[in-house]
């Protein structure tokens, strides 16, 4: 059986100057570089956090049996967890949901939404193995080898549809509208040093 690519691979050799240690690729990427890529996230998705919701006639969110959903919804006002929570003891969350990787710009006031998934069981989701939970590793990594300080939390939206198809064609619409950079299908759209090659 062939092995498929996984999803958030996105700190390959992609013709970056990489430092060479061993076997190992220690990859080191420019505080500049990672603050472009950060404004060009914040640059499309402050305005949504901003005004509080999104388009709903322009991204049609709330249709069929999600109707009920509130319309201003943002995911800045959901409880932000660490991203360990799948340790904890007692779950906080439970059942369907569509949750949200954010970081939080440290001393720039805004936040960036990093991936959107969604799930059957919110307290089982990132127990065992998750390709996000790689990549968002060697995010913080990278950022921490540039000096640059992330604050990464996950945010789970219960309010959402309990039937899969209907919550998968909410997290798309969600995903259509925020771009967060590590989904598989908006990762290319910003070019970034993470996801894409440098000419």
């Amino acid at each position: 059986m062939k092995k498929l690519n996984r999803q958030c691979d996105l700190f390959k050799n992609n013709n970056l100057n990489f430092s060479e240690k061993g076997p190992l690729q220690d990859v080191f990427i420019d505080k500049k570089i990672i603050k472009e890529w950060q404004a060009k996230i914040i640059t499309h998705q402050s305005p949504i956090f901003k005004s509080g919701h999104i388009d709903v006639n322009q991204y049609s969110l709330f249709e069929s049996s999600s109707d009920e959903l509130n319309a201003s919804f943002n995911p800045i006002e959901l409880t932000p967890l660490p991203l360990s929570f799948w340790r904890w003891p007692k779950a906080m969350h439970e059942g369907p949901a569509v949750y949200f990787v954010m970081d939080e710009i440290i001393d720039s006031g805004e936040n960036i939404i990093l991936y959107i998934g969604e799930t059957i069981s919110a307290e089982k989701r990132w127990k065992g193995e998750h390709d996000c939970k790689d990549y968002l590793s060697s995010y913080s990594d990278s950022l921490h080898k540039a000096n640059v300080k992330t604050k990464l939390s996950i945010r789970f939206w219960l309010d959402v549809p309990t039937k899969t198809k209907e919550r998968r064609k909410l997290e798309q619409k969600l995903i259509q509208a925020w771009l967060p950079p590590f989904n598989k299908e908006t990762r290319e759209i910003w070019a970034t040093p993470f996801t894409s090659q440098i000419n």
